[in-house]
């Protein structure tokens, strides 16, 4: 995927680069954008240095002289490590990234957190005179390096006009869900979503398969039926209907259990907060704490495993 960049290209500082950052900077970098990197992992520091990215000694000094930051980071209490200067923090200290951003800096925070806290560090940040939303991600490892992911932004209209452009470099769709914290609740609603959609599908296949039907063909006679849905057309949990998809390579690659299990108690709390019943949501967070147990770096879909522990021996 190529774009053509403005002439006044903004210098982006990028901090985080797992499974997902490591491939959105070098998509920035392919759309002709100058772009500074920091992560704890020397070794991904060197593959976007390779990739033609600068690395920097702290997050810090990857800020130098950016015009936008864009972070990608595992969980709330990091992104007020880095932004406000601690784990617990909910005032910036002296140690945190916003004491050191001048006014005008456009900061984007791609990470899955919980919408409080995104509205904590942007309501921060408009002190400093800082541009800042949320943006987590859809899409996956396989879309973060096509290029396909989708963004699902929180933000004042000016702050997301700034960074529609830079999304667009790594991301097929853009979607404004409204201000501060709207991109992380429209997130967590998905995925929570989702959660149930791969339990019940995995539930379902079990009860077909230990009932005599082949695991594919109860899938394409319910792909024709009322009960389609995302997982069992794209992302099949039963070994060996579909190729290229984690459950036919052992479970590997693709979207962590861990990482559902993070996300399922992220809804769980934003209900909580507002007195919401999500009782589906509820189930699928129980199933996923014991499956973590001994699955917690296998693909989400090895839930799987829950109902048919012979898909993983």
């Amino acid at each position: 995927m190529t774009q053509n960049t403005p002439k006044d290209t903004p210098k982006i500082a990028f901090i985080g680069l797992g499974n997902m950052g490591g491939p959105m900077a070098k998509n920035l970098l392919k759309n002709g954008y100058q772009v500074t990197v920091y992560d704890l992992s020397e070794a991904a520091q060197q593959q976007l240095s390779d990739a033609g990215a600068s690395t920097s000694s702290s997050p810090k000094q990857a800020v130098q002289g950016a015009d936008v930051v864009i972070t990608m980071l595992p969980a709330s209490k990091h992104v007020n490590t880095v932004y406000l200067g601690d784990a617990e923090a909910t005032q910036l200290t002296a140690d945190g990234l916003l004491s050191e951003l001048p006014s005008g800096t456009l900061v984007i925070d791609s990470s899955t957190i919980d919408a409080a806290a995104a509205r904590n560090v942007a309501r921060i940040a408009t002190t400093k005179g800082i541009d800042m939303v949320d943006a987590p991600v859809s899409g996956g490892t396989a879309g973060a390096e096509a290029g396909t992911l989708t963004f699902i932004v929180g933000g004042e209209d000016s702050a997301f006009n700034r960074a529609e452009p830079i999304l667009k470099a790594m991301g097929k769709n853009i979607f404004h869900a409204g201000s501060n914290g709207a991109g992380q609740v429209a997130k967590i609603c998905n995925n929570m979503l989702l959660g149930i959609l791969m339990s019940g599908t995995a539930e379902a296949l079990n009860l077909g398969v230990k009932n005599g039907l082949d695991a594919k063909v109860l899938s394409d006679i319910m792909l024709q039926s009322s009960g389609r849905n995302w997982t069992l057309e794209v992302y099949n949990p039963y070994p060996g209907v579909l190729e290229n998809v984690p459950s036919s390579r052992g479970y590997s690659g693709g979207f962590m259990s861990q990482h559902m299990h993070k996300d399922l108690h992220l809804a769980l709390q934003a209900a909580e907060d507002i007195n919401a019943e999500v009782p589906m949501g509820a189930q699928a967070a129980a199933l996923y704490d014991e499956h973590i147990k001994e699955h917690n770096t296998k693909d989400f879909s090895s839930i799987m495993a829950h109902f048919d522990s012979s898909v993983l021996r």
